[in-house]
Parts: structure tokens; sequence; C-alpha cells
């Protein structure tokens, strides 16, 4: 297992160089690091920034809203925040020096995300698809694009979904312990970074312990080690919410207005952002007069009975956020293509390309009858299913990319390796096989 290990991160190491050398390029390109592009002072990360000035100040994990003192938060998951706050603390606070660091541990994740990346497509496809992959993701626009640009936990919550994706085609069926053990932590720690990850938890662990559906106290006996291992990771997060807010909250409170945000007499047509309190000074002074639990609370109570009573345009809702996701926009874009400049035609084109791709292969995979076919498929299927409900974003999707990529580079891998088999040897039939390379 260990020389197995050191042949895939050297097999991956110059391809994670590659992609940080590429996205530190970008950065230099479009935040200006040879001048002075962003002044000390000028506050970045959203509701990410103000959690960690927060707690670099020494006020404690509180303040979401940016500019605005409050009172303690549940707003986001811990992890994200605190390493920012860190980085608070040692450079100054919304200091350039800051906010090129931080920048910079992003794009280390993003690179790193080539390991795992690599790592899924050789099992799965083959050694020649896990390298292929690898350089997709090392030179996808959105992989260097959010990795430079935002300064949230989007980054790492790509590297944390791939690595989960790697664990659970890696302990399929074993029966030791130890990787049971290590993979609940692995899950603790991706919900405390994105509980976004979440959405996958039972398919991919169900399918990780079908094999040993035959022995059920083996199954039984690591279902539960990983399990308490992972209510383990998230309990001391959960408990703290309790303390301070008297209300079970395992991971995040902001669900209640993501979901009122989207279904809402005041939706113009998948999201009204404009009503969000980080841009909204009336909805901002009634967050801090309410406090955030009754805030949120109110906000669910509202879009809850709007959904109830408006089901014909929740359900446009949702399918114009499904067209969000995919092409990234949800307007008809025969509607718009002759009003959207050269750059946004390119952006469409790839959007759709990229997504028919991963869908065909995803469908590639399950006709070929793949073993690891249905943890694709499912990925593909379940994991935005939340964002249709509240509202989408090419960030919200970015832990999506880099299996979509895998999906994308097989689509094409495929019939290549088999249009090049059958001219190099006419006369012999046609493999069947999956792997490439």
């Amino acid at each position: 297992m260990l020389e197995k290990l050191k042949g895939v991160i050297s097999a991956t190491g110059f391809i994670v160089v590659a992609a940080f050398v590429l996205r530190m390029a970008y950065c230099y390109y479009s935040l200006g690091i040879r001048g002075a592009a962003l002044p000390d002072n000028l506050a970045y990360g959203g509701e990410t920034g103000a959690i960690a000035a927060a707690i670099a100040s020494g006020r404690g994990f509180s303040s979401p809203l940016p500019s605005i003192t409050s009172g303690p938060t549940a707003w986001l998951s811990p992890i994200f925040p605190y390493l920012l706050a860190g980085v608070f603390k040692l450079f100054g606070i919304f200091s350039y020096k800051s906010s090129l660091i931080i920048r910079t541990i992003d794009m280390a994740f993003s690179a790193f995300t080539c390991w795992p990346v690599y790592a899924i497509g050789t099992r799965a496809f083959g050694k020649g698809v896990g390298a292929a992959s690898a350089w997709f993701w090392a030179f996808l626009p959105d992989g260097v694009f959010y990795s430079v640009i935002w300064t949230w936990d989007t980054a790492l919550a790509g590297l944390c979904m791939t690595l989960l994706f790697a664990a659970t085609l890696q302990i399929r069926g074993r029966t030791k312990l130890s990787w049971w053990v290590g993979y609940g932590a692995l899950w603790a720690f991706g919900a405390m970074v994105n509980p976004s990850v979440l959405s996958m938890l039972p398919f991919l662990a169900l399918w990780a312990l079908w094999p040993l559906r035959q022995q059920l106290a083996v199954a039984a006996k690591l279902a539960l080690a990983s399990g308490v291992i992972f209510v383990a990771g998230i309990t001391p997060w959960t408990v703290r919410n309790y303390v301070v807010f008297h209300k079970f909250i395992p991971l995040r409170s902001n669900f209640g207005l993501e979901l009122w945000l989207s279904n809402s007499p005041q939706v113009p047509d998948t999201f009204a952002g404009y009503l969000h309190p980080t841009d909204n000074p009336e909805e901002a002074a009634k967050y801090v007069r309410m406090t955030e639990i009754p805030y949120m609370e109110e906000k669910q109570s509202e879009a809850l009975a709007f959904m109830r009573t408006h089901p014909l345009d929740t359900l446009r809702f949702f399918f114009r956020r499904f067209e969000d996701n995919w092409i990234g926009m949800w307007d008809a874009p025969a509607d718009m293509w002759r009003y959207m400049p050269p750059f946004m035609k390119l952006t469409l084109i790839w959007n759709c390309l990229f997504s028919l791709l991963s869908f065909a292969g995803a469908l590639l995979v399950h006709r070929l009858r793949n073993e690891y076919a249905l943890p694709f498929t499912l990925f593909m299927l379940f994991f935005p299913v939340v964002f249709y409900v509240t509202h989408t974003s090419g960030r919200y999707r970015y832990p999506m990319d880099p299996i979509m990529g895998l999906l994308t580079v097989f689509a094409i891998a495929y019939p290549l390796s088999l249009m090049a088999k059958r001219a190099s040897a006419p006369d012999r039939p046609a493999e069947s096989a999956v792997g490439i390379g």
C-alpha cells in the first residue's frame, strides 16, 4: 500500500506543480501581484472574511456581515474561517499580505486536487485516463478561476469531495478497521469545511459497504466505527452551537435564509440576491435586531409558506436553477445569444460541452458495466439537488468539477482508444475492456 501511494504521488507531483504555477500566473495577471491592486484594509471573503476578522480581533466566531458587529454565529462551518483568522492574526486583518497568503493556500488546495483525480481515474479507467484527467483539472478554467478569485472554502471543499470519492473507491469491500476509521474522520473534516459534501455520504458509504452485505457482522462493525468517528468529529461544533444558541444546529444555521432568497415573491428569476443581508441594509439591520436564529427561522417559515402556496413558481425556479447549474445561465440560450458578447458565447459553449460530455461519460461507464459506474452516476444526479432548491453558482458546483472532468476525459478517451485499436488491428474484434492506458 505504501509503495503504491509513493507511486501515485510521484506520478502526479509534476502535474500538481504545473497546476500550482498556472494558478499563480493567473493570480499575478488578474490581481496584479506585480503592483498594488489590493490595498490594505479592503475587505474580502464576504461572510467568511467577516467571521475571520471577528475571530482575529478577539470577538470569537461572530459577526458574519461585513463591517457590522453582531452576536455569535453558525452561519458557516468553522474550519475555513478559523484558517483565514489564523492568516489574519499572523499577517494582518484584510491586509494585502494576508490576501496573497490565503489565496496561495487556496491555489495549493486546488492544485493538490490533481492527486485524488489521478487516483480515481487510474482506479476506474486506467492510468492513461488518470493522468489525462489530472492534466485536465490542472488547466480547467473554473478550477483556476475560483481558487484565485474567491476567498472562501471553495477550493478546500473541492479537494475534500474529491478525496472522499477517491477514498470510497479505495475502501469498497475492504475490512481493515483503520481504513474505515480514517474514512469517518475524512467525512467529518469535509463536513466541517462545507456541509454540502454530506449530500453524498449515504450513497457513497452504502456503495462502499455493499460488497460486505454477506458479512453483516463485519459490515456493521466497520460502519459503526466509521460512524462513531464521524459523529465525534462534528460533535464539538454541534455542542458549541447548542450552548450558544440553545438549539440543535449540527453544522450551519443559514439554510432558512438561502431557501428564502430563492423561494419568495421577490425572486425575479432564480435568486433575490439583492435581499441578502450582506447587500441589503434593511435586511442587515433586521438580522442584527432579531439575532441570527430567530431571523433564520422566520426566513425559512416564509420560504416554506411560499413553496406551499406557489407550487408552479417553485417548480419554475427549480428548473431554472437546474439549467443554471449545468450551462451557467437560466435564460433560454437561443433568446440571449445575439445579445451576448463573444466571451460569454464561448463560456456558454464550453459550459454546455463540459456538461454534455460529463453526462455522456457517466452513460458510457454504465453501458460498459464498469464496476465504479454507480458512484459516478449518483454523484452527478444528487450532489447538486440542494442547490436546485436554494440557489446555484459556479463556485457551488466547483466540488463537482473534478469528477465531471474525469467523466469528460473518459467520454473522449474511450472512443479514441477504440478507433486507434481498430486502425492498428482491423481484423481483431473490438475489446470491451474499460481501462485505458
